[in-house]
This record gives structure tokens, C-alpha cells and sequence, in this order.
């Protein structure tokens, strides 16, 4: 038997018990009891959700679960110390220590995350990331897997990461059966990522703007900065300075991931050979994109093309 201690607080986020119906149902699949899930809180008793919906919660005593989960809310989580105690004791006590969409803000408050990999929703990453600098925050990923500590991103990428837990526990074979009772993907296609390379950059003028639609449009030129200036009819130190301002990013770090992305929609439609893939894409040669690919969703295109297969 594995307890499961799902940790709420007041004003979490209701879609993220989510996951008690991927452990609900491994239990069903298996016709046994595997798991046994427990809503936590400090104080217990009933706990409302942002939404306004009340669950019933255990007072939590001790730490020693299997694996623990926090949830997470519409804002970036913050959390007493007593529950900062109690994630700090977990992560001694219990197997695994997860956290879902701004629950990683409670994990990285009690300093689990430090120097490890995570991830959150995200439109919270970069303030992840200015509020903890040694968290290495990879913002395009569903979940993280680093060590005991599991991080996921938004809502439902909950259920993602509590899919990949069942597999580790369970084997593929339940999971991908869960999976398919919950109507959901076993394994997102796409490379794990959260959103569109485009919707990240979000910049602000019509001329770096113009820019990104030119270099979306031109991936398979070389698209130096010099390049993109021209189109921007600014100088190359002006048009560096512009673009970091309005977009957080280098122009070489956005064409990147305008690749990456790119590429990894051939890869998700499977006709092509990773060499073609990787010149159609900008990159010119397989090694060159398997190393973009690697900095930018931790994977390489031959996992995602695996993938991809699978879910066909």
C-alpha cells in the first residue's frame, strides 16, 4: 500500500485533485488497493478552493507518505511556515516530493528545488526564476523529473506528471490504461511543451513583430542579427537591445526555439528523415538540432519521435 498526502491550503486550485482520479483508478485496474490517498492540510477540516469549493482535508502530523503532493493556485503559492516544515520533513521522510502549476513556488519556498530542474504554469516561470536563481526553471516542460522531486506545470499537466508516477510504479502498461479511462493523452505529443514558442515572446512594437513573422517565414536562412536588424531597419546593438527588452530573449535564443518548434511539428508528423527535418527547420545538420532540442526541452528529437509513434 503507497500513501499518497495530496496538500491543500485555502484558495488552491480545485482541478488539481485532478490526480486523485489517476491514483483511483491504477487501484481499479490493478482490483486491489495500491494507493490510498489523503487530502492534507495544517489545520484539517474542510478547505475551499479558489472556485469556492470545500474538501474535507487531514490535519497533516507526519511527513512519512510514499509520495506527496502540492497543489497549486491561480496565483503564485505561498505557504506558512509550519507547511514549509512539513515539505522540508517530506522530503526526508517520503519517497517522491511533487508539486503541481504554482505548487513548485511552496517546493522552492522550503528550498526543494534548489539546484535542480523544474518547471511551473507558464505564465509563472520567470518570476519563479527571479525569486529563486538557483532553481534551473525549464518553462516548456509538462513535468520534471529531477531525483525525488517531481515538478508540473499548469492544472492539468498534473495529471501528466501523476500518469508518469503510476508508470514508475506500475509499468506502462497500467498507465497508458489509466490514461485511457481518464480520456486523456498517456504521453502529450509535441515535445512536452506548454505553448507556442510565438505566444512566449509576446513582444509589444509592430517592428519586432514584423521581425519574428520574417524569421518564422525564413527558418531555413542563416538569420543572423545583422539579418533580422535590417528587416527591423534598426542597427544590430539597437535592434539586441530592443528585442531582450520587449521579449526576454537574445534574437539567437528566440530563432532557436522558433526551430525547435518547428521542427519538432515535422518530427510529430513523422514523414520526414531527421536530416531533412533539421534543414527544413533552419538547423543544417541532425547534431546541431539534437543539441537545440536538448537545451531547449531536455529531450532529444529521437525521444520525441518515439513518442510521436506511440501516441499513433
Amino acid at each position: 500500500m503507497r500513501r499518497i498526502g495530496i496538500l491543500v491550503f485555502p484558495g488552491f486550485q480545485i482541478l488539481d485533485l485532478a490526480a486523485i482520479a489517476a491514483f483511483e483508478l491504477a487501484n481499479m485496474q490493478l482490483g486491489q488497493a495500491h494507493y490510498r490517498v489523503e487530502v492534507l492540510s495544517e489545520h484539517g477540516g474542510l478547505v475551499a478552493s479558489s472556485s469556492g469549493a470545500a474538501v474535507d482535508s487531514r490535519r497533516f502530523t507526519t511527513a512519512r507518505f510514499d509520495t506527496l503532493v502540492m497543489t497549486g493556485a491561480l496565483v503564485a503559492t505561498t505557504i506558512t511556515p509550519k507547511v514549509c516544515r512539513f515539505l522540508r520533513s517530506g522530503m526526508r521522510q517520503a519517497r517522491r516530493v511533487t508539486s503541481i502549476c504554482t505548487g513548485a513556488f511552496a517546493l522552492a519556498e522550503a528550498g526543494l528545488l534548489d539546484g535542480r530542474r523544474a518547471t511551473t504554469h507558464w505564465g509563472f516561470a520567470q518570476e519563479l526564476q527571479k525569486r529563486h536563481p538557483l532553481i534551473q526553471v525549464q518553462p516548456d516542460r509538462i513535468f520534471i523529473n529531477d531525483g525525488p522531486v517531481w515538478t508540473s506545470a499548469g492544472m492539468t499537466a498534473g495529471i501528466d506528471m501523476v500518469l508518469a508516477l503510476v508508470e514508475q510504479d506500475l509499468g506502462a502498461e497500467i498507465a497508458r490504461a489509466v490514461a485511457k479511462k481518464m480520456v486523456v493523452y498517456y504521453r502529450r505529443p509535441g515535445g512536452q511543451s506548454q505553448f507556442s514558442a510565438m505566444l512566449e515572446l509576446e513582444p509589444q512594437s509592430d517592428r519586432i513583430q514584423k521581425t519574428l513573422a520574417h524569421a518564422r517565414a525564413h527558418l531555413r536562412e542563416p538569420l543572423s542579427v545583422e539579418d533580422l536588424a535590417d528587416v527591423a531597419h534598426l542597427s544590430p546593438r539597437q535592434f539586441s537591445r530592443a528585442f531582450k527588452a520587449e521579449t526576454g530573449q537574445s534574437p539567437a535564443q528566440a530563432v532557436e526555439n522558433l526551430r525547435v518548434e518547428a521542427a519538432r511539428t515535422l518530427i510529430d508528423a513523422g514523414e520526414l528523415a531527421l536530416g531533412v527535418v533539421a534543414r527544413e527547420a533552419g538547423f543544417g545538420d541532425p547534431e546541431r538540432m539534437r543539441r537545440a532540442f536538448l537545451r531547449t526541452l531536455g529531450q532529444p528529437p529521437q525521444s520525441i519521435r518515439r513518442s510521436a509513434r506511440l501516441m499513433a
